[in-house]
């Protein structure tokens, strides 16, 4: 995230231009509360912003007609488009996107280049872990350069995500890095709302054959996991967040739960004050064992 701030502060575009450290945006204040651990509000996509971008689009003979410079244009290569499950509980693997892979996979084929010819990224950042995701679906390691070099914009948090704006921006950012880098390549990506819908394009101001193939249609190796509204008894925390008040108090602990029944999945909120509140943010909860109890139209969960 910090590389993503300094590409924000070069930006005479981005909302909040402001290069930050690490430790900056990781460390909890007064000022850079906790919204949901581990993230802050500085890691943390900023919506409310007043901002607007233009692409404009034309077949290469209308931009002929109108005496477009071919220096100006900037080609889309390749695309893909795939969805994992509509619920998060639902998705077989919560560490990973079969589908975002699968949409990343389609893209770069279409465009007929590997993930080692794209120069230039842009990948969708509404949480680090969106990022993080696009990097492992796309096989970037950690220690690849272009891990730290993910944005053309600033990112959501640092440059603002207005509304379902954001990939307007991301386009007309990476036009302006390929029209100053005709040879190479971009990709950009975008995330639907719950990790579920991914979208990648592959740009160049190379236009290639000039045939943008229709990718693909993905379907998905594994179904959704189901989901129990009401369990009871003996589950295993799948995945989990604290999620903190506008004081910065942390408030309550939500759950992702596999429960013992055929490989379902719950949602629940974490019995207990204060006291466990700090001891689920401190402790590793992933794989811990704990007790189910519908109450209220709510499913507790207490720690065995």
């Amino acid at each position: 995230m910090a590389p993503m701030t300094e590409v924000a502060a070069r930006s005479p575009y981005a909302w909040f231009p402001v290069a930050r450290s690490a430790d900056e945006i990781a460390t909890a204040t007064a000022d850079n509360r906790l919204v949901a651990s581990p993230y802050t509000k500085l890691m943390t996509s900023i919506m409310d912003v007043d901002m607007a971008a233009a692409l404009v689009l034309a077949s290469e003979e209308k931009a002929d007609a109108l005496g477009v410079p071919v220096d100006r244009r900037v080609y889309l290569r390749g695309w893909g488009y795939a969805e994992d499950p509509a619920h998060v509980a639902g998705h077989p693997d919560l560490w990973r996107s079969p589908a975002m892979a699968a949409a990343a996979g389609a893209a770069l084929a279409g465009a007929g280049i590997g993930v080692d010819d794209v120069a230039y990224l842009d990948l969708y950042s509404c949480f680090a872990s969106s990022v993080c995701f696009a990097l492992d679906a796309l096989g970037i390691a950690e220690d690849d350069a272009r891990a730290s070099a993910v944005t053309q914009t600033g990112g959501l948090p640092y440059h603002g995500g207005p509304g379902s704006n954001y990939m307007t921006h991301s386009i007309a950012a990476m036009v302006e890095a390929l029209r100053a880098d005709p040879d190479a390549h971009g990709l950009v990506s975008g995330v639907g709302m719950h990790m579920q819908k991914h979208a990648y394009g592959v740009l160049s101001a190379d236009p290639g054959t000039g045939v943008v193939a229709d990718a693909a249609g993905y379907e998905a190796a594994e179904g959704p996991r189901p989901i129990v509204a009401s369990p009871e008894g003996a589950a295993t925390v799948a995945a989990y967040t604290v999620l903190h008040g506008r004081d910065g108090a942390p408030e309550r602990a939500l759950l992702v739960c596999d429960v013992a029944n055929a490989g379902a999945r719950c949602y629940a909120q974490l019995e207990g004050g204060s006291d466990t509140l700090a001891q689920t943010e401190a402790e590793e909860l992933v794989g811990r064992s704990i007790r189910l109890r519908p109450e209220g139209g709510l499913n507790l969960a207490h720690l065995d």
